[in-house]
């Protein structure tokens, strides 16, 4: 059956210290698993802490593991323009049961901001943590979630070598065109 969907990730409620989730340092953050079976893409608009990124993704898996690439555009607080790059990697590693009631995945990804004399790369490692909520005799399903991750940094500039955190409370809404079935 195929479903046509869409996907909104944010509605960030929380969020601390230096934002970076994803290799290309901007707070957008990941749920544990996937809102489509096999393939997800879209765009996203944040504000990475001195400026606005936009970014395109382009993700993709099969069972518990999938890999997406990410590229785009950040402004910097000097009015700098920079090329974002980056692939991020995901695998579901808890299966919620009776005694946890959570499923969780691994983060990992490797990549960088690149420009004028201020280049710095990524790697950012973290845990995935939520479960999927499906409305009864709806089409639509959201999936609340925490996801802190570290992130060592390497690079020239302003700032050569750091080792960042960021987390946040975040949902992902996912709505099909016909109600969800079990």
């Amino acid at each position: 059956m195929l479903r046509t969907a869409f996907v909104t990730s944010g509605l960030m409620l929380i969020v601390a210290a230096d934002l970076t989730a994803q290799s290309t340092a901007t707070p957008v953050f990941l749920a544990p698993y996937r809102a489509l079976q096999r393939v997800e893409y879209g765009a996203s608009l944040s504000d990475p802490g001195s400026g606005i990124a936009v970014e395109g993704f382009y993700r993709f898996g099969s069972r518990k593991y999938d890999i997406g690439f990410r590229g785009g555009f950040a402004d910097t607080d000097l009015g700098r323009t920079q090329f974002l790059a980056g692939v991020d990697f995901r695998t579901q590693v808890i299966d919620h049961s009776d005694d946890f009631p959570l499923d969780g995945a691994i983060t990992a990804g490797i990549g960088g901001r690149f420009g004028d004399g201020e280049s710095q790369a990524y790697i950012p490692l973290g845990l995935s943590l939520g479960r999927r909520v499906e409305l009864e005799d709806s089409n639509v399903e959201f999936t609340p979630y925490f996801h802190p991750v570290l992130a060592p940094t390497f690079g020239d500039g302003t700032y050569d070598s750091r080792l960042l955190f960021g987390w946040a409370w975040a949902s992902m809404f996912h709505a099909t065109r016909s109600p969800m079935s079990a």
